[in-house]
């Protein structure tokens, strides 16, 4: 019996390695190409530790099944990943069998040796969990050296993500197949910091602007933040040289040195830089162009001859020229080639690739990824439609609105592509990639400024909601689907605070029944103390609106209120007591707006402008009658080489208008952030009794000229005019006058608004006017 198991053993070696040189002459391997052909069998060989069915299960071909080798190839990855197996120690061959289909070979060289201890010598400030999930290592895995070794590395990346530059890891054990315990020994060393970053040889631009451009921070204090890692410095070389090209230093050289300190806890990086000459566009050509006239692409470039060269500005030219073809519905490539005529002097080419002339046309749009959102939710953001030119520049479009609905994975945005459909003609098939994730949110904030004092706002935002998508059953629910998909939004808010409050339920349909036309209805409860008296308001508004073009939209609204005006003190005049209980409102307003600022947090060009006339019925009978416009200026001439650090004017002026019969709650108030500084909160307007009434004329001014002071324009400096006044009737009597100063100072942990300090001093009043010197709040001039 032993003789004949010897026997049998001697057998499938020789097989196997039969088997396995036959392989490699290609011997065993099909007579022809097997994809395609019935599995007829997978077998396995050269397996002693793990089954057939263990080496089985982890592969997804099955007998059966047609053959397939990009499976294969996947089957193969999935089993290296086991490790099982030495490195290439997995051969897949393939037989032909009589009746046509074909037997799968699985030949394998098992890794012998188990782990049986795991060591980690000196590693204090890695968890032991973590430097498990590092190595991925296990007592019982098979001993892979080539796994341990990326385990090693997987260490040493920690460390240097972690700031220990000097930290080394070392494989003692474990390297050899014939191991049993694996044994890193590692020396972790200090944190090292970057004490300071320096730079040498610019002279074209700015450290402080360098400084920017740098993945490199140094730490703030010494202390904070600012750790170091190696593998950031070649980052920082590249964005300097793009920096650098943009400025016309087209052969500048960068070169980081890093500077240790005596004790090895911190670093200074110095970055050499040799800039070179700084180029000039001599000539300017367009070639490869066929469909249309050079004058015609010439007049929508912006580089100038004669200027300097800017790599910026080329590439704007660049997607200009693509999308002039574009739009047009043409796919050209435009490629810019500069080529150096002597030192300092450059001749730019732009040349267009693919000018076939002929229209491209929408076909099929189809979408992929899409398991909650409704299909006319993604289609609504396209703007294009099966048969319509195909307009390439609303390809990135669709990209970005599709981004900035919030519904799709940020870390794999959508994509919109065109593929060519089977007939090759002219219409272009669309495919939209999305990748679902979560869209419902709690939000915890807060706000303080010196009108409203402290409010705290708790919400929930669900931005994918579906107001008709109710639940069929248990895992509607279980898994999200239940009143989502319809790319509705649905916000709960509450906003307590110390002098106003606000709780709101607010849903809006940015596509009524897929027309351009958008819904939004919401429910509120205001409270606000006023020095005057106490308001309560409840209500709802329903507006419909809709984009007209890019710049220019229109609105029409209606709000049912419930106004109750309390608390008043016994000496307030008859022009507030009067209004004292509760009102009813109903509201009809219609209003315009054109908006083509260049950015709504940072405006440094456009204008605003905002109209609206509302007519008011109930408990009383009025209209209101609003309109703003805000202008903003800024030149190239008043910033830096770059482009940044811009100075910027900017011109405000509000009018509003109010029937004689409109309530106190109704009426216009001036004074504070945002309104009139140099006066408090509704300290502008007539006054009786020293309690202010409020008027039925408005006509509010401002100046305000913003500069930045710091290198990264997170700081500016603004002086400013504030004029205006606020009346009973329509007329001007008591004219105002204010100046101040202040400061802007973005922090990126309290949002996108900067907070804003600022200093006023009328120098007209009118009487009874209440002064107040200091104002502060979050936001610019112009934002919203």
């Amino acid at each position: 019996m032993p003789a004949c198991r010897r026997y049998r053993s001697w057998l499938v070696t020789a097989v196997v390695t039969l088997a396995m040189f036959a392989g490699a002459r290609g011997w065993l391997r099909a007579a022809d190409n097997p994809q395609g052909k019935q599995i007829a069998e997978i077998q396995t060989a050269g397996n002693r530790i793990h089954t057939t069915a263990q080496i089985l299960n982890v592969m997804h071909s099955r007998s059966g099944k047609a053959y397939d080798q990009a499976l294969i190839q996947e089957d193969v990855r999935r089993l290296q990943n086991t490790r099982w197996f030495t490195p290439d120690g997995i051969r897949v061959l393939t037989t032909n069998e009589q009746d046509g289909r074909i037997t799968v070979t699985i030949f394998v060289n098992e890794l012998s040796s188990t782990v049986q201890e795991i060591v980690y010598r000196g590693a204090e400030h890695i968890s032991p969990s973590d430097l498990r999930t590092l190595t991925g290592l296990r007592k019982g895995d098979p001993m892979n050296p080539l796994a341990n070794e990326l385990g090693r590395a997987a260490i040493l990346r920690r460390y240097q993500d972690d700031g220990r530059y000097f930290a080394t890891v070392d494989l003692v054990e474990g390297n050899k197949p014939t191991d049993s315990r694996v044994v890193y020994n590692v020396v972790e060393g200090p944190v090292v910091k970057v004490s300071r970053i320096e730079f040498v040889g610019n002279s074209g631009a700015m450290s402080g602007r360098l400084q920017t451009q740098l993945v490199t921070k140094k730490a703030f204090g010494g202390l904070i933040g600012g750790k170091f890692n190696p593998m950031s410095l070649e980052l920082d070389r590249k964005a300097l040289t793009e920096y650098y090209q943009a400025l016309g230093y087209l052969a500048v050289q960068i070169k980081p040195e890093v500077q240790r300190s005596a004790d090895m806890s911190h670093v200074t990086i110095v970055y050499h830089i040799i800039e070179g000459a700084q180029y000039h566009v001599s000539d300017k050509f367009i070639t490869g162009n066929t469909s249309y006239p050079t004058e015609k692409l010439t007049a929508v470039t912006e580089l100038q001859i004669g200027e300097r060269y800017d790599r910026r500005v080329a590439q704007r030219d660049l997607t200009r020229l693509r999308d002039y073809y574009g739009y047009r519905g043409v796919m050209a490539g435009i490629e810019e080639q500069w080529t150096e005529v002597q030192p300092g002097l450059v001749q730019v080419n732009y040349n267009v690739l693919n000018d076939r002339g002929a229209q491209d046309r929408v076909g099929r749009i189809k979408i992929d990824g899409n398991a909650v959102t409704r299909d006319d939710v993604i289609l609504n953001q396209l703007d294009l439609r099966p048969g319509q030119i195909l307009q390439y520049p609303k390809i990135e479009d669709a990209k970005m609105r599709l981004a900035r609905l919030g519904i799709f994975d940020a870390d794999d945005p959508p994509d919109v592509q065109v593929v060519p459909n089977e007939f090759d003609s002219e219409y272009k098939d669309i495919l939209v990639k999305v990748r679902e994730t979560r869209t419902g949110n709690i939000v915890f904030g807060g706000s303080v400024n010196s009108d409203a004092g402290l409010t705290g706002n708790i919400a929930i935002n669900e931005r994918n909601f579906d107001l008709f998508r109710f639940p069929t059953s248990w895992d509607d629910i279980r898994y999200g689907r239940a009143f989502r998909g319809g790319g509705q939004e649905l916000r709960i808010e509450a906003a307590p605070g110390t002098s106003f409050q606000r709780y709101s339920v607010t849903f809006r349909e940015p596509y009524l029944m897929n027309t351009p036309f958008g819904l939004t209805t919401s429910a509120y409860y205001y409270n606000r103390a006023y020095a005057e008296y106490n308001e309560d308001r409840f209500g709802g508004r329903i507006t419909l609106d809709r984009r007209l073009d890019q710049i220019w939209s229109a609105s029409a609204s209606t709000r049912i209120e419930g106004v109750n005006v309390k608390d008043i003190p016994y000496y307030a005049p008859y022009a507030i007591s009067k209004d004292a209980g509760s009102h009813f409102l109903l509201g009809l307003r219609a209003g315009i707006n054109r908006d083509t600022r260049d950015s709504y947090i940072y405006p440094t060009k456009g204008n605003v402008f905002d109209a609206g006339f509302e007519q008011v019925l109930g408990d009383y009978t009025f209209p209101i009658g609003t309109a703003e416009f805000t202008q903003f200026f800024s030149s190239r001439y008043l910033a830096r080489e770059d482009g940044s650090g811009r100075h910027v004017l900017g011109f405000r002026t509000q009018v509003a208008v109010a029937g004689t019969n409109a309530p106190v709650f109704e009426r216009f108030y001036a004074g504070g952030i945002r309104s009139f500084r140099g006066f408090s909160f509704r300290g502008v307007g007539p006054f009786e009794n020293n309690l202010a009434v409020g008027g039925t004329f408005s006509l509010l001014n401002t100046i305000e000229y913003q500069i930045p002071v710091l290198p990264s324009d997170k700081m500016f400096v603004v002086a400013f005019v504030d004029h205006g006044t606020v009346e009973r009737n329509f007329e001007i009597r008591d004219y105002r006058v204010s100046v101040g100063a202040g400061i802007r100072l973005s922090v990126p942990a309290l949002g996108p608004l900067p907070l804003a300090f600022d200093i006023a001093f009328p120098l007209r009043q009118g009487p009874n006017d209440h002064r107040q010197v200091f104002n502060f709040s979050m936001g610019l001039f112009g934002s919203k």
